[in-house]
């Protein structure tokens, strides 16, 4: 759907969230796509349920409430396409919306911004780590037991300079964020620690970012699908995969990692890791399987399917709590 004024093409409406993050990364996918058509990308900004309300995400469906304004404001054609954090998305994808592009994801781990410098190693007898996460709080918990630390996980929503000011004003010790916005932002050389993720594991599809389309809009769906990389596509579909599967919202305390062992110029495998707990971290569910590397999103799915029927037989639907309807 080409349009043009005066010998010009419009600019292309991008649809963001208002927060300095998502301008950040949008402004990225602005730029590639700036590059590739030779048009002008004008972002949009849109508010969303989740940036306005003050509950708890468990509480209001999750981080998929950040998504629905956006995606409403696409099939009204109010923007042309929109930019996501990934592990925002619902993991069911609505039919006349096209998934047209995943970039190369951003570092996936965890960091910790703690005060004094601290890793989380020499967090204090006691000490007190926000986050908004019941994925983070479960294995948080579970490193705490395992290594005879008292913690406090403090339940914490805002954007990045809100929780950090929770450490720096003193109420807290420390804040969990995604190492993937603080780098986005210019900002990651506040953290005091990367947490491994052997130790906390992300969230589904954390460090990516997901272009959405009308499907009815081939040719700008082709010409984003440019932006694609499809290893971080088949990564973050294995990671998904096992989330639907678990039958788990993108509130529920599940980490997902699918990553290349090894030489990324000789990758013959994919390895998935899951993680399912209860937030207290009194029980956790850790497994992870390794396959051919998938070259479809059905051997992708597959991959998310097979760890997550492992995982289920285990015991992790007992602990998710309510499942996601």
């Amino acid at each position: 759907m080409t349009e043009r004024a005066s010998g010009t093409e419009r600019p292309l409406r991008l649809g963001t969230r208002r927060s300095k993050l998502a301008m950040a990364q949008s402004g990225h996918v602005a730029e590639a796509v700036r590059r590739l058509t030779g048009r002008p990308v004008e972002l949009v900004e849109i508010t969303t349920y989740g940036d306005t309300s003050r509950e708890q995400l468990a509480q209001i469906g999750g981080t998929g409430v950040f998504v629905t304004a956006l995606r409403d404001a696409l099939l009204a054609g109010e923007v042309d396409f929109a930019v996501h954090s990934l592990k925002d998305l619902p993991t069911t994808q609505p039919d006349d919306l096209a998934l047209a592009a995943i970039p190369r994801r951003e570092d996936p781990r965890d960091v910790l911004v703690a005060r004094d410098g601290l890793t989380l190693d020499r967090l204090p007898q006691g000490a007190r780590i926000g986050t908004g996460s019941p994925r983070r709080m479960a294995q948080l918990n579970a490193y705490a037991r395992s290594h005879g630390l008292q913690i406090e996980t403090v339940p914490i929503r805002g954007n990045v300079d809100t929780r950090i000011g929770f450490v720096r004003n003193g109420e807290l010790d420390a804040v969990v964020l995604a190492a993937a916005g603080l780098n986005r932002i210019g900002r990651i050389d506040e953290a005091t620690d990367f947490l491994p993720v052997d130790t906390i594991l992300p969230a589904p599809g954390q460090g990516a970012l997901a272009v959405e389309c009308p499907a009815a809009d081939t040719a700008l769906a082709a010409t984003l699908a440019e932006l694609d990389d499809p290893y971080t596509r088949a990564a973050v579909t294995a990671e998904r995969s096992l989330l639907a599967a678990l039958e788990a919202g993108c509130s529920a305390p599940v980490g997902a990692l699918a990553d290349l062992p090894g030489d990324e110029q000789a990758v013959h495998e994919m390895r998935l890791r899951g993680v399912v707990g209860t937030t207290d971290g009194s029980t956790l569910v850790q497994l992870s399987i390794t396959g051919p590397v998938p070259t479809s999103h059905d051997e992708a799915v597959a991959l998310g399917r097979e760890l997550a029927s492992e995982m289920l037989a285990k015991g992790a639907a007992g602990l998710m709590g309510e499942r996601a309807l």
